[in-house]
């Protein structure tokens, strides 16, 4: 098939595929896909659009975009699990599209003899690890980082342009909207980030006398989407904006007790994992990058805009004291791009030797992969097996196995079009079936859901619910409420009960005694199995127990 064609098939169907077919087929896990299927669904149901709440009590992690496009999703197609992931899942999709429009014409004055590179870019964007993720999961940061490639996508573009002319003026629009949207997502990254990477830019191309002219359209725009909201979440609620940007910005940033505190290496000794199974191939693709990079194509505007979108973000991130994962999500367009570029100039010198190498250590991976899941399902670890299903099996060995096979013919294809191409395909089973596949422990531990529905006649509407923080939200999706009690740490519901009208909804166990004698047959408690013991001795005898397991959750109606 001719590559020029090629993405007409390949891409939609891996993007079918891979990010939507499968948004359906497990339980949503706690607590990042409750929490952002619980405040949208607040949202509909009480009617306020301007202030996110959780279990009814202000919620000020984020901003309101991202609860926005769930909630949107959740009128059109319901509360269930395809509704609360589908705007992460489309934000992958809208991703590689930029992505392989930024190849395509980011050539500018020199662009790519064909669409190879761009469809090449874009299979390494739609088949990494992260980004699958990011994109079949109900995260945030796969909408932000949408947002930020669509701002830095369509500045590029206006830089691309003739100066003074209506394309530039355009383009500047609409990467200052896509900054400000980017904000209303996720905070002020959404103007920081773009900055970061794009002032360096224009330093590198020698362009910093034109600064003032490509930024003050962007600024204006980004001003103008981000303001109405900003302004009616103050007039609402004055204390948001002390919250959120002292406590989720500078104090995550800098404070050294900040949540998820890692050392400045995190991210360097993870990328490869995350990168996977790309993470192989960078030293193949390097040699070709570092050749572009001293040839000819030296002054190649797209090369260093995506030097700067990697390097700068990945360098911020490390600096900042709070880190997961997720947060490096802004950098793996730019690694698509640089890859596939790299990878196309050393490939296509037939070069092969490095990107061979690449694939003996992929299918080394897959084999120990491969054996200790046929390890820990026929002989267990402490006697726990991967899977109780039957049929898990066999579908995941053949996933991998499958895998394999692909990328053996990878290794002998000498196309190197065809080996970038089989590289890719590679993966596609496991990333497939991997939403079917999640491991019984993990499960377990991840998704109270199937718990909450199985015991849900128990729950009436006039029943008193208490959880603990890991369940408070899990409790109030499934059930359609938002006055569940909450039970020990507070956790992320810590800042909204901290209003003084909001105080009774944190109990002791004393005041959980009181309730059951009170409200006897309609008091249901929701936790983690492990507190069970420490719990249950310290409460009356409850009619009926419940539990997933002893690492997952326990329902008890007293």
């Amino acid at each position: 098939m001719r590559s020029s064609r090629l993405h007409h098939v390949i891409l939609p169907a891996l993007f079918l595929l891979v990010y939507i077919l499968p948004l359906g087929a497990r339980d949503l896990f706690i607590p990042d896909e409750t929490r952002y299927a619980e405040v949208p669904r607040e949202m509909i149901a009480s009617g306020d659009w301007v202030v996110p709440h959780l279990d009814g009590l202000r919620y000020f992690e984020k901003p309101v975009f991202g609860y926005w496009a769930q909630a949107a999703s959740i009128s059109l197609f319901g509360e269930n699990n395809f509704a609360d992931r589908l705007p992460c899942a489309l934000a992958a999709g809208l991703s590689a599209l930029l992505i392989y429009l930024l190849v395509l014409r980011g050539g500018g004055r020199s662009p790519e003899p064909d669409s190879w590179p761009a469809t090449a870019s874009t299979l390494i964007f739609l088949t990494c690890f992260l980004v699958v993720g990011t994109g079949t999961f109900a995260l945030l940061d796969g909408v932000f980082s949408f947002f930020l490639t669509a701002c830095i996508t369509a500045f590029y573009f206006a830089s691309q342009a003739q100066a003074g002319s209506a394309r530039e003026r355009f383009f500047l629009v609409l990467a200052g909207a896509a900054s400000g949207l980017a904000f209303l997502t996720k905070g002020f990254l959404g103007f920081g980030l773009p900055v970061l990477v794009l002032f360096p830019y224009l330093v590198w191309q020698g362009r910093i006398k034109e600064l003032w002219r490509l930024g003050w359209p962007a600024i204006l725009a980004a001003v103008a989407v981000a303001l109405p909201w900003s302004l009616m979440i103050h007039l609402r609620e004055p204390g948001f904006w002390w919250r959120f940007f002292w406590y989720e910005h500078i104090h995550r940033f800098m404070a050294h007790d900040a949540q998820h505190k890692r050392s400045f290496w995190f991210f360097f000794l993870t990328a490869p994992g995350v990168f996977l199974p790309w993470a192989f191939l960078v030293p193949s693709a390097a040699g070709g990058i570092y050749r572009r990079m001293a040839g000819q194509e030296r002054k190649n505007s797209l090369l260093r805009l995506s030097l700067c979108w990697l390097v700068l973000p990945f360098l911020f991130f490390s600096i900042s004291s709070g880190k997961l994962l997720t947060y490096i999500l802004p950098c793996v367009p730019p690694l698509a791009v640089l890859l596939a570029l790299g990878l196309n100039t050393t490939l296509g010198r037939g070069a092969f030797k490095l990107f061979n190498y690449g694939l003996v250590g992929i299918g080394a991976f897959l084999g120990l992969l491969l054996a200790a899941l046929l390890y820990l399902q026929l002989i267990g670890w402490e006697g726990t097996h991967f899977f109780s299903a039957s049929w898990k099996l066999p579908l995941a060995a053949g996933s991998i196995v499958f895998s394999l096979a692909l990328g053996l013919l990878a290794v002998k294809n000498s196309n190197y079009k065809n080996k970038i191409l089989l590289f890719a395909l590679a993966s596609l089973p496991i990333l497939i079936n991997v939403q079917f596949l999640m491991p019984d422990l993990t499960l377990q531990i991840s998704a109270p859901g199937p718990l909450i529905r199985q015991n849900a006649h128990l729950i009436g509407k006039n029943a008193v619910v208490i959880a603990d923080q890991e369940a408070a939200a899990a409790a109030c999706w499934y059930q359609d409420r938002d006055d569940v009690y909450l039970l020990g740490s507070p956790g992320e519901l810590k800042y909204g009960l901290s209003y003084r009208e909001s105080h009774y909804r944190r109990l002791r166990l004393p005041a959980v005694v009181k309730l059951i004698r009170y409200y006897p047959g309609r008091v249901v408690l929701i936790f983690r199995s492990d507190k069970a013991q420490r719990w249950l001795s310290k409460l009356p005898r409850p009619r009926h127990v419940a539990n997933s397991g002893p690492k997952g959750f326990t329902l008890a109606l007293f």
